[in-house]
């Protein structure tokens, strides 16, 4: 069922945001130079390497590190870096991650190739079996402000307690969270 969600939901989302998106990537384009989306690879399902995909919301000589662990962030945002990452909008092109089956609406969010001690501990718990998502359980109890240990309990509480109503619930939270722009640094 979660897995028919997601796709019905991707469509739906894709073909209604298509204006905003098309609006975005022409934003993108005016505003720095070097491609509209960003690719980065990420830990998914099983511990499989695949590319998430992003608006581009830096400049393309960033340092590949999380943005909380960077020195200055604001200095390598593009002009219209800050406000897509503060409205979140940078990360509508993970609907076609949904689609292709790399992603889920809700989940634990992917790792960095190279954060070593997440992807240590969420394969302690089990957490690896879970499709990454878009939004998860962490993200709405603190997201990058959380240390990886409390990061890891709420991803294990979100595998004990999934269901698509826990799922429903997450997003709604999520949508709060944007709303009011909490948990946003950058």
């Amino acid at each position: 069922m979660k897995r028919t969600f997601d796709v019905i939901f991707a469509v739906v989302a894709l073909l209604t945001l298509f204006p905003l998106l098309a609006l975005l990537a022409v934003l993108v384009m005016l505003t720095s130079s070097g491609p509209i989306f960003f690719s980065s690879n990420r830990v998914g399902r099983h511990n499989k390497i695949f590319k998430m995909f992003k608006f581009r919301s830096m400049h393309i000589d960033t340092p590949a590190v999380a943005t909380h662990l960077l020195q200055k962030p604001d200095h390598w945002l593009t002009p219209i870096g800050s406000f897509l990452r503060r409205s979140s909008l940078d990360e509508l092109p993970q609907l076609w991650n949904i689609l292709k089956g790399d992603m889920s609406f809700v989940g634990p969010r992917p790792a960095l190739f190279n954060q070593d001690e997440l992807v240590a501990l969420r394969t302690e718990f089990g957490v690896e079996d879970l499709l990454p998502g878009l939004t998860g359980w962490a993200q709405v109890n603190g997201r990058d402000e959380l240390p990886i240990p409390e990061k890891v309990k709420l991803d294990v509480e979100y595998l004990q307690k999934c269901t698509f109503f826990f799922d429903l619930w997450i997003l709604w939270l999520t949508f709060v969270k944007i709303v009011r722009r909490e948990g946003v640094s950058h």
